[in-house]
């Protein structure tokens, strides 16, 4: 990850175990959703206030490569930058670093920004300032 990337700092709570004792693997992409609206919000880009101007920042498509298991109470930061891949759409890549620096997974998640009232793509002019010092 380069010097513009966003840190978010987690720590494993009991109920996002599964049976085995592990984190499960659908909880990884609550930690990234969540990490992707807090990079977000230190580029100024209010999630919530996008929708209610009609503007929907959706998935289109996540990858996920799971390397290690997250157990409970591990502290981890979860690494995300962001990149402009057309006017239409762009990548966040992510990872999940646990305290002792071990990759636990990392995703490509390709998103796009959807006019709420047409639902078709819009281009991203309006939100360049995300993709500043990529």
């Amino acid at each position: 990850m380069s010097s513009s990337t966003h840190t978010t700092a987690f720590t494993v709570r009991d109920y996002e175990l599964d049976m085995q004792g592990v984190v499960n693997n659908g909880v990884y992409n609550n930690y990234f959703e969540h990490a992707r609206h807090e990079f977000l919000l230190s580029k100024g880009v209010d999630f919530a206030a996008l929708a209610q101007q009609g503007i929907n920042l959706v998935v289109a498509r996540i990858e996920t490569d799971y390397k290690r298991s997250l157990r409970s109470g591990d502290r981890f930061k979860v690494e995300t930058e962001v990149h402009k891949l057309s006017r239409l759409k762009f990548n966040f890549s992510q990872r999940i670093v646990t305290e002792h620096g071990d990759i636990a997974a990392q995703a490509l998640v390709t998103g796009v920004a959807v006019d709420a009232e047409s639902l078709r793509p819009m281009k991203l002019d309006n939100l360049d300032m995300l993709f500043e010092n990529n």
